[in-house]
């Protein structure tokens, strides 16, 4: 029995054998496995990690520049209606402030009943100056036909004191009257002249007279709107002091606003406002004139700015803006991506995730972007948000903007 068994038992232990050095050779590869796989995490755990940064395009888009300005609307132009002749009380007065008047409408009456008196006092001096002429006219007539007459009895008595028939004391006497009348017709034509001088000054008084009498009827100069009384029926008119009323030219109001002094240069006339005015909102406007001086307190420059729009606007009312003076297309980047140093201002680049810094020209800021006037293409791709933890030649793994990443992690 034992010797039927024999040959089973060593077969048994052959495949014992056999197996159990498989599964050696099995545990001894799979250790070799694992040990390969740890080498390889160690590797990868030793290199470094790539910061990941927002970056974006440059692209070109519209920017604007703006100075900002505060002021008050005033009259664009105001006239002082003053009474061209003081002394007479104030009779009447048609108008009220607000009203709109035209050139030429009646404002206001002073009391003119002592003008009326010296207009007629005027035309009688004029008349008897007119008189006064005719009567020096006709003294010139008379004094000249004496002239004539003398004249021919000096001739008639020189032939007949050369033939001897006169005597020398009839000569001399008929020269005498022909001299006297020659001197009465010489007087005659000058009291001609003073009589004219007399009409022409007594012109001038009717005319001054007229022209008083019209004075005490106050009219509008021009086109406007009233924008203060300051008479008062019975009031003494006084051509100083207060006028008796102020008008708006044509109704046109404009924006006073002051500036800084620092960004005048950049303004000049024509420049378009964006204006925002109590009470009325949203406004355009156009600088018509700008400040000469400048306050040395202040700072300040003060300028004017037309309002297109007129409607229900009023001076003293407050008002505030931006004027612009620039508006253009331009390669532009975020605001954060440009910085600012002593040297000038750069921006970091990325070419193959590498950062180069380069130096730009930046100009205007508009709604977060900055204009790069030079140093830059369109397309070329920056950090979005530089700074002083980014160095020339660093290696990055960019993100585009709106993914969601920050500037730098």
């Amino acid at each position: 029995m034992l010797d039927l068994l024999r040959p089973f038992s060593t077969g048994l232990r052959r495949a014992t054998a056999l197996a159990l050095s498989a599964a050696l050779a099995f545990s001894t590869a799979a250790q070799a496995d694992s040990a390969g796989a740890g080498s390889a995490q160690a590797e990868a755990a030793q290199l470094p990690d790539l910061p990941v940064v927002t970056v974006t395009d440059a692209a070109r888009a519209e920017v604007v520049g703006r100075v900002a300005i505060s002021g008050t609307l005033v009259a664009s132009e105001e006239v002082l209606i003053y009474p061209q002749l003081g002394g007479y009380p104030i009779e009447a007065l048609m108008v009220d402030t607000g009203d709109r008047v035209e050139a030429g409408d009646v404002l206001a009456h002073l009391n003119d009943r002592t003008l009326k008196a010296q207009l007629a006092q005027a035309e009688a001096e004029l008349a008897r100056a007119k008189a006064a002429i005719g009567q020096a006219e006709s003294q010139i007539r008379s004094a000249k036909a004496s002239a004539e007459q003398a004249s021919a009895a000096f001739t008639r008595a020189k032939a007949l004191f050369d033939r001897g028939a006169s005597t020398q004391a009839s000569l001399d006497q008929a020269a005498a009257s022909a001299q006297t009348a020659d001197a009465n017709l010489a007087s005659a034509q000058d009291g001609l002249i003073v009589a004219q001088a007399q009409e022409q000054t007594a012109r001038a008084a009717l005319e001054i007279a007229a022209l008083n009498l019209d004075h005490a009827t106050l009219k509008a100069p021009v086109s406007g709107t009233i924008s203060a009384r300051n008479g008062q029926i019975g009031a003494i008119a006084s051509t100083s002091g207060e006028p008796i009323f102020r008008l708006i030219k044509d109704g046109s109001v404009e924006l006073e606003a002051e500036v800084i002094e620092t960004a005048l240069s950049e303004i000049s006339k024509g420049n378009s406002a964006e204006l925002q005015i109590a009470g009325s909102g949203a406004a355009n406007g156009t600088v018509r004139r700008l400040p000469a001086t400048v306050d040395p307190t202040s700072r300040l420059g003060v300028l004017r700015v037309t309002i297109a729009g007129q409607e229900g606007l009023r001076p003293g009312v407050f008002a505030s803006g931006w004027i612009i003076t620039a508006r253009r297309g331009a390669i532009t980047v975020p605001t954060q991506a440009v910085m600012s140093q002593a040297g000038g201002t750069t921006v970091f680049v990325v070419t193959d995730g590498i950062l180069e810094r380069r130096a730009v020209t930046a100009g205007l800021i508009w709604q977060g972007r900055r204009e790069i006037v030079q140093g830059l293409a369109e397309g070329e791709v920056v950090v979005a948000k530089a700074g002083a933890f980014f160095g020339e030649g660093d290696a990055i793994t960019p993100a585009p903007a709106g993914d969601g990443e920050g500037a730098a992690k």
